[in-house]
């Protein structure tokens, strides 16, 4: 098995409630929760981190494609939100993913651009099938997944 990540992501918290440092190969990245349910707000919560890996992803993959096919398009922006529905008495996670660019393509393009950004790595991650193996960790051990 090869990991995706050289080093893993690890996170550690203390007693101050909610506020987690997130440490990643490059660096600590704070995280916390709204002022509204006990936190701080002084980094992104855990709902925000997840749509910054699907937005960035998403951002990326298109400006690979974009420049690949020496298309003019500048800037693009996207934007993700989730939200809940029932469907069939089974509740489902669903995100809506807008991507805008400033002089809109042509419709063709557009559903090309529409095509790639679903097939982001981060896009295909959340629509396939996921499987976490939650264990406990020996002190000073090596990461191992099974």
């Amino acid at each position: 098995m090869k990991y995706l990540l050289e080093v893993p992501i690890k996170g550690t918290i203390g007693s101050e409630k909610f506020r987690a440092t997130i440490c990643w190969r490059n660096g600590e990245l704070i995280t916390d929760e709204p002022d509204s349910i006990g936190g701080r707000d002084l980094g992104p919560d855990p709902y925000t981190l997840l749509l910054s890996s699907l937005v960035s992803c998403t951002l990326a993959t298109l400006r690979m494609y974009i420049d690949f096919k020496g298309l003019v398009i500048p800037d693009i922006e996207v934007e993700a939100n989730l939200f809940y529905r029932i469907e069939n008495d089974v509740t489902v996670v669903c995100i809506e993913r807008r991507i805008e660019i400033q002089d809109s393509p042509t419709p063709e393009v557009r559903q090309k651009l529409i095509r790639i950004a679903e097939n982001c790595p981060i896009s295909k991650i959340l629509e396939g099938k996921i499987k976490i193996v939650t264990e406990f960790k020996k002190k000073n051990s090596v990461f191992n997944a099974k």
